[in-house]
């Protein structure tokens, strides 16, 4: 198959290679010096079952539409930060509407599956998420993965009828050891992996620690438990039911797996924008519509939002 992966990152990166390995034909979207190193030196991958260092095919968006047809794609993967799916499609949408490639979303929060629905049809939508993965840019043309990299996908919003077609695809990821399950709720999971997203991303970027620091610290871990919970009570507004069984067993999930920086630590430290309103930002905007409080949530966002560093802090009073 031909791959198209639209942002280099981590997760990009690694699943680019498991496909190339495996013998498939993939195209990585990447800008900057990334893209200059990938173009010039190729892709090193470091993984814990997986050692990747080849010549790759990388080019610049546009240089994807003036030289290609989306059509030479089997399937377009959008790894992107969420922030960027809009611009992102609004560049690419008269190019994407001359075929019917699908696209497949694995991207943090749960508010991508809609704008590429609205833009290219629920037909061509697949909502997916990448679990139990850690991954970053340590160099330009240098990824850094780990963990056991699922994918979890299905028709956007919701498909209980047998799908041959992703089934096929399903196949082809699995033999490429990309672990990956099919679901017929696809809403249900992606905001079942914002219970973690939520929980964990934006008070490791306030606070500098990685995942397993954070769960193990008494009162940061019943911190990050109450934003899970804030979650739960956001996802009703989607019309999905989140229970404390689901709460609980993303919690002991995210406790016992290897201790990682999270997308959103790694983004604040090179200093990056945030997916804040991707992430507590998509609960905190929900719970306001049921009624509902968000106060963990919103408290975190704030002090990030603000982020006042140490040496400028000042005494109460003081000019």
């Amino acid at each position: 198959m031909k791959f198209l992966i639209i942002g280099a990152g981590g997760i990009g990166c690694y699943y680019g290679a498991r496909l190339i390995e495996a013998g498939h034909q993939v195209t990585f979207v990447a800008r900057g010096a990334h893209l200059e190193a990938m173009q010039s030196q190729g892709l090193k991958v470091e993984h814990e079952a997986l050692e990747f260092n080849a010549a790759v095919d990388a080019r610049a968006m546009q240089a994807v539409m003036s030289e290609h047809t989306c059509s030479d794609y089997d399937l377009i993967m959008l790894a992107l930060k969420s922030g960027a799916t809009r611009d992102w499609l609004e560049t690419a949408a008269p190019w994407l509407k001359e075929a019917d490639t699908p696209v497949l979303s694995l991207q943090n929060g749960v508010d991508n599956e809609p704008l590429i629905a609205d833009t290219l049809g629920t037909s061509r939508t697949l909502g997916g998420l990448a679990v139990r993965i850690g991954g970053h840019i340590i160099a330009p043309g240098h990824i850094e993965a780990k963990g056991p990299a699922q994918v979890v996908m299905g028709r956007w919003p919701n498909e209980n009828e047998t799908d041959p077609a992703l089934e096929q695809l399903a196949k082809v990821l699995n033999d490429a050891q990309i672990p990956t399950r099919l679901t017929d709720n696809i809403r249900y999971e992606l905001w079942k992996k914002l219970l973690i997203n939520n929980g964990v991303n934006p008070l490791s970027a306030l606070t500098g620690l990685d995942t397993r620091s954070l769960t193990a610290d008494p009162t940061l871990g019943q911190t990050v438990y109450a934003m899970m919970q804030e979650t739960a009570v956001a996802a009703r507004a989607d019309e999905v039911e989140l229970t404390q069984a689901d709460v609980d067993e993303m919690f002991a999930l995210i406790s016992n797996f290897d201790a990682i920086k999270t997308s959103m630590l790694v983004d604040r430290e090179k200093g990056r924008p945030l997916e804040l309103d991707d992430i507590s930002g998509a609960v905190i905007r929900r719970c306001k519509a049921l009624g509902e409080t968000a106060p963990n949530s919103e408290l975190v966002q704030r002090l990030l939002q603000l982020d006042i560093k140490p040496e400028q802090w000042r005494p109460l009073g003081s000019e």
